[in-house]
């Protein structure tokens, strides 16, 4: 079985008012990526965030955040696309990217390709109603087939986002028709009750998704539960193979881990790269997860 690939979380979109450690500031980002690398994660994910926590999109704070890890560690690194900031504009939302990955020193080594469109209005339970009902995140055929053309002038490697079946047959036809090469790297999103458009984060959810990842192709599938608890189905992920995203973007994580009460992003993946090791599966180095996923 190949080492696991632990990818840390590290912020997403979410507030402190659950759990302090998210960072938010470029030096609170590489801060953080450098911890989890020395706890076992191989790849940071990280959303550029104003002194508010706000979301920030400019690609001079991208840039400073992506040379502030590489300064610190040989974590890979993997920020966001921009889901909202360019009114669905497609070249716009890619040459971010495009303009990062000309400089060795601020090229990331993933960008997100959500294969599909979904609608994303969050669900309160208590009171039986949505929270909005006109979000939703489009991505259109034409529009991933130029990311991912724009993507292969670079060295920048597609990271397949998969919210459901759809997404994977989708993911699947690009790998076919040549417009993702193998080998293939793509997340299983699964999400919490109170964001319905995913697979839910269950024994099931995650069966849901795997039965549709053809073992015969070279595809490296890593598993997330965005707005819930992943811990429960780790030994799961790490004993069928896959490869485990998790981190405070998307759960506080609060008591879950044993003898921290209130745990930092590092705390969460070096609890993760420990049950690994209990279950005989090492983890990935950095180099190693860049061997198994085509980076170099």
């Amino acid at each position: 079985m190949n080492k696991l690939i632990i990818e840390a979380r590290i912020n997403e979109y979410a507030g402190r008012e659950h759990n302090p450690h998210v960072p938010w500031s470029p030096e609170e980002i590489a801060e953080t990526a450098t911890h989890c690398r020395e706890a076992g994660a191989s790849v940071v994910h990280f959303h550029a965030r104003a002194d508010d926590g706000s979301p920030a999109h400019d690609v001079a704070l991208y840039a400073d955040i992506i040379q502030r890890i590489k300064a610190l560690s040989d974590i890979l690194i993997h920020p966001t696309l921009g889901a909202f900031t360019h009114d669905g504009d497609t070249a716009a939302r890619i040459q971010p990217i495009l303009e990062l990955a000309v400089d060795p020193q601020t090229c990331p080594h993933f960008a997100p390709l959500d294969m599909g469109s979904v609608n994303i209005d969050a669900y309160d339970s208590a009171t039986k109603t949505f929270r909005s009902d006109e979000a939703v995140y489009i991505n259109t055929t034409k529009t991933l087939l130029h990311f991912a053309e724009q993507l292969s002038t670079t060295t920048v490697r597609p990271y397949a986002s998969l919210w459901n079946v759809g997404f994977t047959r989708q993911f699947l036809a690009f790998i076919e028709s040549g417009a993702i090469a193998e080998p293939a790297y793509a997340s299983l999103i699964m999400t919490g009750d109170d964001l319905p458009a995913a697979h839910p984060g269950t024994d099931q959810g995650l069966d849901a998704h795997t039965a549709f990842i053809p073992k015969e192709r070279n595809i490296h599938w890593t598993a997330m539960n965005h707005g819930g608890d992943l811990l429960p189905l780790l030994p799961k992920i790490i004993s069928e193979g896959g490869h485990i995203s998790i981190g405070l973007g998307d759960w506080a994580y609060i008591d879950t881990i044993p003898y921290v009460s209130t745990p930092t992003n590092a705390d969460i993946v070096n609890h993760t790269a420990t049950l690994a090791r209990s279950m005989g599966r090492e983890v990935a180095t950095p180099s190693e997860a860049a061997t198994l996923l085509g980076l170099d």
